[in-house]
């Protein structure tokens, strides 16, 4: 790694599959910046440069072991850009973290919950973080959308519940915007002006990644592949994108080359392009907000 005093530091969570793998790309080639990402196992391949950090999102305790990892191993360096982008597609019933939650609800909400609020203060004033969240947070299949914050449903999902399959995915993902929503009313942030970034990359090919099963693939493409297709010509917002251009997007949305109008937080791809529109009622409602933040607390053992 060049020793030079990096001019940035990066921490990022989903760099090694889908379009996170494209965003690292274009990060780890921006000058003066020093990469650190959290990933499963030791054979990830990555642009030369960029550190590896152990970090199963399925455990808590690996959640806080790469928090306190990465704030040793930076010393008095802070971290100017956070991007939590990793998730899964869907898990069912039998699907559990580590401490017993629902697959879906802990990988994609409360792991990265937890590891937002471990590195807050880690990061320098002026920074970013940003949430990949999903317009799947208010889907335009009713059935499968969130209708109300059933967080036992689905931090302990049963059979055939909100808290399962598809289902399971769209409450992540409205998780995922309301904790960004929350994380921009904090005193903390708005004090040392760090920005907060809600973004969906629109329906991307290859979106699941290489650590999803063979099932969620499988599911994803005929997701893909046949309806969404349809849904698009009239939700232009699920017009499919390409992983190259969804992870250039998500790097140019991190490193503050597309930034959200003022009081703004919301970045949505709509054939592409960016676009900051209103998230879902029930994202935008403040009882929820504070209702998620504390119910997460809780879960994950936080004050």
């Amino acid at each position: 790694m060049n020793n030079a005093t990096p001019q940035q530091v990066v921490v990022m969570t989903g760099a090694t599959g889908g379009f996170g793998e494209c965003t690292l790309k274009d990060i780890a080639a921006a000058p003066g910046t020093r990469v650190i990402i959290g990933a499963r196992g030791n054979d990830r391949i990555v642009p030369p440069g960029v550190e590896v950090l152990g970090l199963d999102l399925a455990s808590l305790a690996s959640v806080r072991d790469f928090a306190n990892t990465v704030i040793t191993m930076l010393g008095d360096e802070c971290i100017d850009i956070l991007i939590l982008n990793a998730g899964i597609h869907g898990s069912n019933a039998k699907q559990r973290s580590a401490e017993g939650f629902g697959l879906t609800f802990a990988v994609n909400h409360l792991a990265h919950y937890l590891l937002a609020r471990l590195l807050l203060p880690k990061m320098a004033d002026h920074g970013r973080l940003v949430i990949t969240s999903s317009n799947m947070h208010d889907p335009p299949i009713k059935r499968i959308a969130p209708k109300i914050l059933d967080l036992h449903e689905w931090a302990h999902p049963t059979e055939n519940g909100s808290g399962t399959g598809i289902r399971s995915y769209a409450a992540s993902k409205l998780c995922n915007l309301m904790t960004a929503l929350s994380f921009a009313r904090q005193n903390e942030v708005k004090a040392r002006q760090i920005d907060v970034i809600a973004f969906n990359p629109g329906l991307t090919d290859g979106a699941s990644g290489r650590d999803a099963s063979i099932l969620q693939k499988v599911f994803v493409k005929l997701l893909t592949r046949t309806l969404f297709p349809l849904i698009g010509l009239f939700r232009p917002e699920f017009v499919m994108n390409t992983p190259e251009h969804s992870g250039r997007m998500l790097a140019d949305v991190s490193l503050g080359k597309i930034r959200p109008p003022p009081n703004r937080i919301y970045i949505s791809l709509v054939k592409g392009q960016p676009t900051y529109p209103d998230p879902s009622e029930l994202a935008q409602r403040q009882d929820a907000q504070d209702q998620l933040w504390r119910e997460s607390a809780t879960m994950v053992g936080i004050g």
